[in-house]
């Protein structure tokens, strides 16, 4: 746990001496929801609007505020931030794939979470007026990649 020092304190990890490369990161989630609420935003009759795209907006912005609200991230020089919404009548709800990038000393896993997440519950809050038993789950790192560590994808 490389988050904290010898006597247990929690604290900023040292990224100084470690190697300037590229690195990328895709988590993911899902917000189910009524077949109701899946056909209003499907079909684009949300009161509130564009709800994928404004979700989308929302996800791209989490990610940039990240180090504000994990208290021991790195804020980072992101490079390229992209979401993806994706209607799915199965659940019924969407499915929610964020992907960052950054050419840096430390991996943007939290800001695609953040991403991802963030755009979930901008759906919820869009959607909330028609359904309030909407259910986001699921959110988890798809792919990290660059670094010390190497690749890693989710099996």
């Amino acid at each position: 746990m490389s988050h904290f020092d010898a006597e247990g304190q929690a604290h900023m990890v040292d990224v100084t001496d470690k190697a300037v490369t590229d690195r990328v990161a895709v988590a993911a989630c899902y917000i189910k929801m009524a077949q109701e609420t899946f056909d209003i935003i499907s079909e684009g009759r949300a009161k509130k609007g564009d709800v994928l795209g404004v979700a989308r907006l929302a996800g791209i912005m989490g990610a940039k505020r990240t180090s504000d609200l994990i208290p021991l991230c790195h804020p980072l020089p992101i490079t390229k931030v992209a979401l993806d919404l994706t209607p799915d009548a199965t659940l019924p709800g969407v499915r929610i794939s964020a992907t960052v990038k950054t050419t840096g000393q430390t991996g943007v896993e939290m800001e695609a979470l953040t991403a991802a997440s963030t755009a979930a519950l901008t759906v919820y809050d869009m959607a909330k007026a028609v359904d309030k038993a909407m259910e986001i789950g699921g959110l988890h790192v798809v792919l990290k990649d660059g670094g010390k560590s190497g690749r890693y994808e989710a099996s």
